[in-house]
């Protein structure tokens, strides 16, 4: 049974869902080479804006957040042009979407934009850029009090850009191991000033980030994704779980859109989460949550039905099945999802 995935849900009294579906923000790589997206890509969110709601792939708030190759950007007004095309295509089809900004700060590269990595502190990731093998992670700069300010403004910025982009809301992207992350976990984070060291420290610039954005915009239109399991992208430390347990409730006071959690497989479990993710965040965080993770739908149905959250968002069978809600609403055979769809918007 999915029928409860069908029931309108209300984010707040300015936004409401049709359904408890959202398609995941989805990495796809197909902007133009100045970050712009394309009419290809407008066709490819129109497609599915059956959608409760659409979580746009994450897009870069300036240059030097890039980490792979043609991630749209929402810095610059021709970037703001083109989603103008992606949002038309999807409220014309009935749909909502929010853009998920984006600065991958120790997983970006100096060979997208000239400019230095920048991360809390100069800690290199390893390996190689994904999808550009060639190159090697750098070292970051560690970035001083007046970078933090201006970073907070240009998450600033690319939030009012989204909104004159036409997106219904943003997504700040604070989860996967990429800037916002980066804070939030002592691999990562090994700064001894007031914003490393301690849960209260650790958490001052995502949580500035989110005030600085909703005094902005609202709190109403202001989402945030978190991963309290470190799982990509840096490793875990048990100390983690005290800054989520500082986070969470700061974060409920503000009323944010929704909360949603960052993992590939919900089924994962974490020691110092005593659990998976979506469970330890259920327990501390009372408001609008939303789960991912290799749910099906009817798996999916059965965790909102037990309460674990209260959305669902659906990832790779959406770009398997752009009409994904239909046949899940109509029982038909979905398409299986493979890797060389990547290759391709359709």
């Amino acid at each position: 049974m999915t029928d409860n995935l069908f029931d309108s849900f209300s984010l707040n009294d300015t936004i409401e869902l049709k359904n408890r579906i959202l398609m995941a923000p989805l990495t796809r790589c197909m902007a133009d080479k100045n970050l712009v997206p394309t009419d290809l890509m407008a066709q490819y969110y129109g497609r599915r804006a059956d959608a409760g709601l659409i979580i746009s792939e994450a897009a870069i708030i300036r240059p030097d957040g890039q980490g792979y190759p043609n991630t749209p950007g929402l810095f610059n007004p021709a970037q703001v042009d083109g989603w103008k095309k992606v949002t038309h295509a999807v409220h014309e089809n009935g749909g909502k979407i929010f853009a998920q900004l984006w600065h991958t700060g120790r997983v970006a590269h100096s060979h997208f934009s000239g400019e230095p990595t920048v991360a809390p502190s100069a800690i290199a990731k390893e390996g190689t850029v994904a999808r550009m093998r060639e190159l090697s992670y750098e070292v970051p700069k560690a970035v001083d009090h007046q970078e933090i300010a201006q970073l907070i403004t240009d998450y600033v910025n690319a939030a009012k850009n989204a909104i004159d982009a036409g997106f219904d809301g943003i997504e700040i992207h604070g989860a996967n191991g990429y800037l916002i992350d980066q804070f939030l976990h002592h691999d990562t984070n090994r700064r001894d000033d007031e914003f490393g060291g301690t849960p209260e420290n650790m958490v001052r610039f995502p949580l500035a980030v989110v005030d600085a954005i909703t005094e902005a915009i609202g709190n109403e239109r202001t989402a945030l994704r978190v991963s309290p399991g470190a799982y990509v992208n840096l490793a875990g430390d048990d100390r983690d779980r005290q800054v989520f347990d500082y986070l969470l409730p700061e974060l409920e006071k503000r009323n944010l859109a929704y909360l949603h959690i960052g993992i590939f497989d919900d089924s994962q479990e974490f020691a110092y989460l005593n659990g998976t993710a979506s469970s330890y965040v259920r327990a501390h965080y009372k408001n609008t949550l939303v789960g991912v993770g290799s749910y099906t739908a009817e798996s999916a149905s059965q965790a909102i039905e037990a309460n674990k959250f209260d959305l669902i968002a659906i990832g790779r069978p959406f770009i398997a099945n752009p009409d994904y809600v239909n046949k899940v609403k109509n029982k038909e055979a979905l398409v299986e999802y493979s890797e060389e769809m990547l290759t391709s918007l359709v």
